[in-house]
C-alpha cells in the first residue's frame, strides 16, 4: 500500500512539473478553466447575496388586511392572534390606526393635508406575512376567507405578483445551473483537446512503455493527474476572480444597498462555494483527461 500511495504521489508531482515546463500553454489553459468556473460561481453568489438581502424574498410576499372603520384595536389585535396560528402564516403585525396616521404625517406629501382633518379616516391594518411554503392556492383561499368576514373592508393580495416572483426565482436558480453544466462541459473538452495534443507528443514515449510491458493503467494515471491539476488551478483562479470582482464591485454595491436601506453583508465568497468550486474544477478536469485518455490511448499500440 505504501509502494502505491508513494507511486501516486510521485505521478502528481511529475504532472506538475510537466504542467511548469509548458508555462505559456498551461497559462492560457488554466485562465480559460478559471473564467469557466468563475462565471456561474460569480452568479450563484451574487443571487444568494440578494436573497439574503432581501430577508429571502419573504417581506415581497407580504400583504395588508385592512378592517372596517369602527374595528377597535382590541378586534384587531384578536384576529390578528386567531390568524397568527395558521399553518400558512408566519406573522401578523397589527398597524393600529394613530402610528399610521403618524406616519403617514410625517411625510412631506401628505402631512399638511392631513393636518386639517379632524378625525383619522385610517383603519386598523393587518400585515401578514405568509410562510415560506405557502402556496397561490393557500393564499388565494385566506383571501376569500377574510374577505368575507364582517370586519374586514379590504385585503390587497397580488398572488399574481406571487406566481411572477416564485417563476422568476426558478427561472434564476436554473439558469445558473444550466450555465454551469455547459461551462463544466466546455472545461472538459478543452481538458481532453489539451490532454489529447500531451498524449500526441508522447506517443513515442508511450509506445516504449507499453512495450517494456507498462499496463494502460500505469500509462493513464499521470495524463490523470495532469487534468486534476489543471481542474484544482483553475478552481484557484476562478475563486482570485470571483474575490477580486466582489472587491471591485464593493463600493458601487454598498451605495445601492444603503439608498435601500441595507447594508453590503452577505455578498461574499463563503467557505461552500470555495468547496464547490474547486470541487467542480477537479471534476470536470478528471473527467476530461479519462476521456481524452480512454479515447486515443488504446489506440496507440507498440511496433515490434
Amino acid at each position: 500500500m505504501k509502494a502505491v500511495l508513494v507511486r501516486h504521489l510521485q505521478n502528481a508531482l511529475g504532472a506538475l512539473g510537466q504542467l511548469s515546463r509548458q508555462p505559456v500553454s498551461t497559462a492560457l489553459t488554466i485562465a480559460v478553466i478559471g473564467i469557466a468556473l468563475a462565471l456561474p460561481a460569480g452568479l450563484q453568489v451574487l443571487v444568494q447575496g440578494a436573497q439574503r438581502f432581501a430577508g429571502s424574498w419573504q417581506e415581497i410576499r407580504d400583504f395588508s388586511v385592512y378592517l372596517r372603520p369602527g374595528t377597535t384595536l382590541a378586534q384587531a389585535k384578536a384576529l390578528a392572534e386567531e390568524l397568527g396560528k395558521r399553518a400558512v402564516i408566519e406573522e401578523v403585525r397589527v398597524i393600529a390606526a394613530n402610528e399610521a396616521l403618524a406616519d403617514f404625517r410625517a411625510d412631506p406629501a401628505f402631512g399638511d393635508a392631513l393636518r386639517v382633518l379632524e378625525d383619522n379616516p385610517l383603519p386598523h391594518t393587518l400585515v401578514i406575512r405568509p410562510d415560506a411554503a405557502a402556496t397561490t392556492t393557500d393564499l388565494d383561499a385566506l383571501r376569500s376567507e377574510l374577505s368575507a368576514r364582517d370586519d374586514v373592508d379590504l385585503v390587497q393580495l397580488d398572488t399574481q405578483w406571487l406566481s411572477r416572483l416564485a417563476a422568476i426565482l426558478d427561472l434564476v436558480r436554473r439558469g445558473v445551473w444550466f450555465t454551469a453544466v455547459l461551462l463544466a462541459g466546455a472545461v472538459i473538452v478543452i481538458v481532453g483537446n489539451t490532454i489529447r495534443l500531451d498524449i500526441q507528443n508522447r506517443r513515442r514515449e508511450i509506445e516504449v512503455s507499453k512495450l517494456l510491458g507498462a499496463s494502460d493503467a500505469f500509462v493513464r494515471r499521470p495524463f490523470l493527474y495532469i487534468g486534476a491539476w489543471y481542474g484544482i488551478l483553475g478552481g484557484l483562479l476562478a475563486v482570485v476572480v470571483l474575490s477580486l470582482g466582489l472587491l471591485l464591485l464593493g463600493g458601487p454595491l454598498s451605495r445601492l444597498l444603503a439608498l435601500y436601506g441595507g447594508q453590503f453583508t452577505g455578498f461574499g465568497v463563503d467557505l461552500a462555494t470555495i468547496v464547490l468550486v474547486f470541487g467542480g474544477g477537479l471534476l470536470a478536469g478528471w473527467a476530461g483527461a479519462w476521456v481524452a485518455v480512454a479515447r486515443h490511448l488504446s489506440a496507440i499500440e507498440p511496433r515490434v
